[in-house]
């Protein structure tokens, strides 16, 4: 593994460094004197320290500044080409994979790179595989890979390497056998945690209050409180699909009956077209429904697409169901912003996001809302790999 001062947990020094490089991805380039007053050190003593960061290639001096009338300060920043950080967002017959430059630029992107996820050894192995082939074939230089962050669906303990779904031996993490294999430091994250963060620190967003709800096949969320990523006690916050709301009878995957992921998720669509389907309901799906005995998210946004009358009406079923729930988050947390994200709300489009808006209007209160902004996802897809990268990075860097 490649040995930096990002390493040394407790010398002074790193520290002092570490929080430098913080300073600079939170407000982008400074002057000595401005990041000597923000760290809470003498000029002499940031020079020094910035002139070692240069020296180990992780800053660069970006010339004078453009401030008119005396002696114009030079200017710093993170230097783009210190090192690589690779995401790779794992899902149960695909992944996705990001490389982002130190100051958190995305050089290279995939999506869709076939890949049957499994809970065994030997699944890690590949993806450390498919990791390496990746960049090769990017012409990506491997010795330049500072940290590898992964993405997984369920409930993820980045703190121990740990994963609800995928992992097959207490006492050898995911994270572990990744890091033996590719011989750099490697993080893991829940998915809805990791596009949150992406869309945040990947996104270009301001807002130190946000909420990102991923409606994929199920539902997720993260959170974003003044600032940080947001975990809660034990590293499982964010379970917004398993809300009590809805009075539908419906037993959830978490073997509760009424959760919110049951009327407002990819899962919940497809069991309602399929049950709307096999009642007679007329739609273009009828000839697949009856060919195979069920229809699958793709074949429904194909059908939202052409516009069938049965996909509209289900995809705005679960877009007033999820705006419900929305609406009692936005009580609860007054949020700057609220993200949403995931396959289906890519997909949908607009389909979705207005009756979201609608029910929210409908439901919450005016005091809560005022200042929210409800909108899409800029990164779609990207969101998870990037922020699995970029969650490697501020971790090396102890910002989380």
């Amino acid at each position: 593994m490649r040995e930096t001062f990002l390493d040394k947990k407790d010398n002074k020094n790193s520290l002092l460094k570490k929080t430098i490089l913080f300073l600079c991805i939170e407000r982008g380039e400074q002057s000595i004197a401005v990041i000597s007053e923000a760290i809470g050190a003498s000029v002499p003593t940031t020079t020094k320290l910035i002139g070692e960061l240069m020296d180990e290639g992780f800053m660069i001096d970006l010339g004078k500044s453009g401030t008119s009338g005396g002696r114009r300060p030079s200017i710093y920043g993170l230097n783009p080409a210190a090192g690589y950080f690779v995401g790779i967002d794992m899902r149960n017959t695909h992944c996705s994979i990001a490389v982002t430059d130190f100051k958190g630029g995305l050089i290279s992107f995939q999506d869709d790179i076939p890949f049957q996820m499994e809970a065994n050894e030997q699944t890690i192995h590949q993806i450390a595989t498919v990791v390496r082939t990746y960049l090769d074939g990017q012409n990506l230089d491997w010795n330049r890979v500072m940290g590898l962050g992964m993405s997984l669906p369920g409930r993820v303990n980045p703190l121990t390497g740990y994963s609800n779904s995928y992992s097959f031996d207490p006492n050898r993490p995911i994270s572990q056998i990744l890091q033996e294999d590719l011989g750099v430091h490697v993080v893991l994250e829940n998915d809805s945690r990791a596009m949150t963060y992406g869309e945040y620190m990947g996104g270009g967003l301001k807002e130190k209050n946000m909420l990102f709800v991923n409606v994929s096949w199920g539902l997720g969320m993260g959170m974003v409180l003044d600032g940080r990523l947001y975990y809660g006690t034990s590293g499982y916050s964010g379970e917004f699909g398993h809300f009590p709301l809805l009075d539908n009878g419906q037993i959830c995957r978490c073997g509760k009956i009424g959760c919110l992921e049951t009327g407002a998720s990819g899962s919940a669509m497809v069991r309602m077209i399929g049950e709307k389907l096999e009642a007679g309901r007329a739609s273009t799906l009828s000839r697949k429904y009856k060919a195979d005995g069920r229809v699958n998210l793709n074949d429904i946004f194909a059908a939202v697409r052409s516009e069938d009358i049965l996909a509209i009406e289900t995809v705005e079923k679960l877009g007033i169901n999820l705006g419900k729930g929305l609406a009692g988050l936005i009580n609860i947390f007054n949020p700057q912003l609220v993200v949403i994200g995931g396959k289906v709300a890519v997909a949908a489009g607009d389909y979705l996001m207005l009756p979201i808006r609608t029910a929210i209007k409908r439901h919450v209160l005016n005091i809560a809302n005022q200042d929210t902004t409800v909108k899409r996802s800029q990164l779609k897809q990207k969101a998870a790999p990037i922020g699995a990268a970029l969650l490697v990075r501020s971790r090396m860097l102890g910002i989380l």
